[in-house]
């Protein structure tokens, strides 16, 4: 005996069919509700694209690059040196600069200029006849302030064991090139340990591990690179115009450092300089947009080479370029 479900308003009801000495109970769905359920089906595939779409753009958002070197580093403490060693010849500091230096590359947000090893560079300019050095905006200095290790052990009825232990603080500032004013400093610390056992002569030994050196102030460095990168990126980006020329405008600046056709830059006029009686200091009035440019095209081999070629899309230049500087777009 079989019994029909009522569909009327509902998604789904209840039936019943007898088949013997047994009652099965079945369910049926509406017409309505099961289109619902394959749009809603459908439509899944629709909403990650559109995820990952978000994703993808914001993956591709402009980042211009800022200008930066890594200058000197020295060790403040007194490990590693001797009356045979003098400051240009401290592995220790070295060491840090040259760490400090490989994280920054790899986060790609930067330009990055040699300047710790700048007499080599500039040796080589003179054997090659090339130009001149790059001005960048930022520059890094630093000191390892402390440094140390130490060795624990443990002896045992059948059993030994041994923990080596580094511990490296590092402290840097961040300078304004165009003024030396320091803006931020940061500290980071960092330790690397290593351990051996022995149980009945049996086991590992070793002598003072030395790569606890390197991990230690490559602890301590990665402690504080996220604060120093997000500081630098807060900074404006800021570029020199090379030559107008009607309504052509010529950039410093290009693919490198994230400039793209088809992106708006602000023109600004630097504001008057006037000498604070309270600081002392010389200081510069808020600027003024002059101007607004767009890109139209690149050019360059390097980035140290690299330009772009704008157009004027509203306000006026000039021909005086002394205090005139290219902005985002405000």
């Amino acid at each position: 005996m079989l019994s029909e479900p009522s569909l009327t308003g509902d998604n789904l009801s209840q039936g019943t069919c007898e088949q013997g000495d047994k009652t099965v109970t079945f369910m049926k769905f509406s017409r309505a509700f099961l289109v619902t359920i394959l749009v809603a089906i459908s439509a899944a595939p629709l909403i990650s694209q559109g995820v990952l779409a978000d994703e993808n753009s914001a993956a591709t958002d402009k980042t211009l690059k800022q200008k930066i070197a890594v200058g000197r580093f020295s060790n403040e403490t007194r490990y590693g040196k001797s009356l045979l060693r003098d400051q240009d010849l401290d592995p220790l500091g070295k060491q840090a600069a040259d760490i400090m230096t490989a994280y920054l590359t790899n986060t790609n947000h930067f330009l990055i200029f040699e300047r710790t090893d700048i007499s080599k560079v500039e040796r080589e300019q003179e054997r090659g006849s090339v130009g001149d050095l790059v001005n960048v905006d930022t520059l890094i200095v630093g000191s390892v302030v402390e440094f140390g290790t130490n060795v624990d052990g443990k002896r045992g009825f059948l059993s030994k064991k041994k923990v080596q232990r580094a511990h490296a603080k590092v402290a840097v500032r961040l300078v304004d090139v165009r003024t030396g004013l320091v803006f931020h400093s940061a500290v980071g610390e960092g330790e690397a340990t290593t351990q051996t056992s022995t149980v009945l002569g049996m086991g590992s030994t070793s002598k003072y591990d030395g790569t606890l050196t390197d991990k230690a102030i490559s602890v301590a460095i990665e402690d504080m690179i996220e604060e120093l990168v997000n500081t630098i990126k807060a900074r404006p980006w800021r570029t020199d115009i090379l030559q107008v020329q009607g309504s052509t405008v010529y950039i410093s600046g290009g693919k490198s450092q994230g400039i793209k056709v088809g992106d708006r830059f602000s023109v600004i006029r630097e504001g008057e300089k006037v000498k604070s009686q309270q600081s002392g200091f010389e200081i510069t009035l808020p600027g003024k947009q002059i101007a607004e440019i767009e890109i139209t095209a690149l050019f360059g081999e390097s980035e140290t080479t690299e330009g772009s070629v704008a157009t004027l899309v509203s306000g006026s230049i000039g021909d005086d370029l002394g205090n005139v500087y290219v902005a985002e777009a405000q």
